[in-house]
């Protein structure tokens, strides 16, 4: 499935794949790099914070929260091993990213190449 992000004006094209109940809970966890980029929908706006956790997640990935029409309202790297992930902006999707080459074109949209290869280590 795809879905499209706005981003600074700039509509970007994603291939997501949406978790269910379940595999919401686990997303990135115990996967590899080479995953598909998730989509956790949560049908309405989202407040809670400590929303995520990389605790068991092996590479780096690009988190962006949307709100309900798909606009970014943040986005972070987050790296490995990181206990709680917060926002506190009301959101209502994420996006997780596993940072890999074939992600490179839609991670380029976010960070630039530097900073890509510097959280990218094989």
């Amino acid at each position: 499935m795809k879905i499209s992000v706005f981003f600074r004006g700039r509509k970007i094209l994603i291939d997501v794949h949406e978790t269910g109940f379940i595999s919401r809970g686990f997303g990135l966890t115990f996967r590899t790099r080479e995953t598909k980029n998730l989509l956790f929908d949560f049908k309405k706006y989202v407040t809670w914070q400590g929303t995520l956790t990389s605790v068991f997640v092996f590479f780096p990935f690009l988190t962006l929260w949307l709100d309900s029409r798909n606009k970014v309202i943040d986005f972070t790297v987050v790296k490995p091993f990181v206990f709680s992930i917060s926002q506190n902006k009301p959101f209502s999707r994420i996006v997780e990213i596993p940072l890999n080459l074939s992600n490179m074109p839609v991670i380029g949209k976010f960070i630039d190449k530097k900073e890509f290869f510097k959280h990218f280590r094989r």
